[in-house]
């Protein structure tokens, strides 16, 4: 991690042997958070040498484990935690995640945070200059074949691992983890609470809004219009990073099709997460 920044970079190696961090505010940064899972207590008592591993590894490695959070702390409920970031760090990467201005949009989380729209990361190798801008549609670039559709539209997977990730979060530290959403708001919520909003965020994408347009089909007049096609919702790749347009192919019915599991948690209770299945933080099963 960026100890300025408090968020996580690609690192470029040339072939000089020099490396350096590109400092573009991507999914990048996002996505250690999404490295966590949590072990019953139960689960732990099973395996008795397994838990006289780990303080092995803990008592012999402290350089390693200070970097992460400590594998040997339990949590709200006993269970234990396994996790690449820290309380601090996830706090830090959250406050950029949770702003309006980066990558929280209408829609759910961008693949590069909307800060680039204004502030494009320039950088040069061996003489040629290269700029990454954000873009909330179709890449406009050549770079990489020209399928370079990851500087600011809406994936579903990579939101679906974030929502997981944030009631993995939840099931450990409970509702004593409190931090702004959005940043800047001054309202503070549970990581269950967010995972409900960034889980609705995601669902508003296909419904009617007040006017009875879908943001799904955008400008599309025959799709938002005609009563043949209005209510028969195609499952798109990725969204438009700030109207929800639907973008790529139209008939990604595996994972756009999650949204149906994101309807369904989004009106779990906290405490139904708060039980859930170990193995899926509670977004794949629950005690229903």
């Amino acid at each position: 991690m960026d100890e300025e920044d408090g968020f996580f970079y690609d690192l470029l190696h040339l072939p000089d042997g020099t490396a350096g961090r590109l400092k573009v505010r991507s999914m990048v940064g996002l996505l250690p958070l999404c490295a966590t899972s949590i072990t019953s207590r139960d689960r732990i008592e099973k395996f008795p040498r397994l838990r006289q591993k780990v303080a092995q590894f803990v008592q012999k490695h402290p350089e390693l484990v200070a970097n992460i959070f400590p594998p040997d702390r339990a949590g709200r409920d006993g269970g234990y935690l396994l996790a690449v970031v820290t309380e601090q760090k996830l706090r830090r990467i959250l406050a950029r995640m949770l702003d309006e201005s980066w990558f929280l949009g209408p829609y759910g989380i961008r693949s590069l945070a909307r800060y680039h729209l204004d502030n494009p990361y320039k950088f040069d190798v061996h003489g040629v200059d290269y700029t990454v801008q954000y873009q909330p549609a179709e890449s406009q670039t050549a770079l990489f074949g020209g399928n370079s559709n990851w500087r600011g539209p809406v994936w579903f997977p990579i939101n679906v691992l974030i929502v997981r990730a944030l009631l993995g979060f939840y099931r450990y530290f409970g509702d004593d983890f409190r931090i702004e959403c959005p940043t800047g708001s001054g309202s503070l919520m549970t990581l269950h609470e967010i995972a409900v909003d960034l889980s609705q965020r995601l669902t508003r994408t296909f419904l009617k809004d007040v006017n009875g347009r879908r943001p799904v089909y955008g400008a599309t007049e025959k799709f938002q219009r005609d009563p043949l096609w209005r209510d028969n919702i195609l499952f798109f790749e990725y969204f438009h990073g700030d109207n929800g347009a639907g973008l790529g192919a139209n008939h990604q019915t595996g994972w756009t099709a999650t949204v149906a599991r994101m309807i369904q948690m989004s009106h779990m209770k906290a405490d139904e997460h708060l039980t859930a299945g170990s193995g899926n933080n509670g977004v794949l099963v629950s005690k229903r």
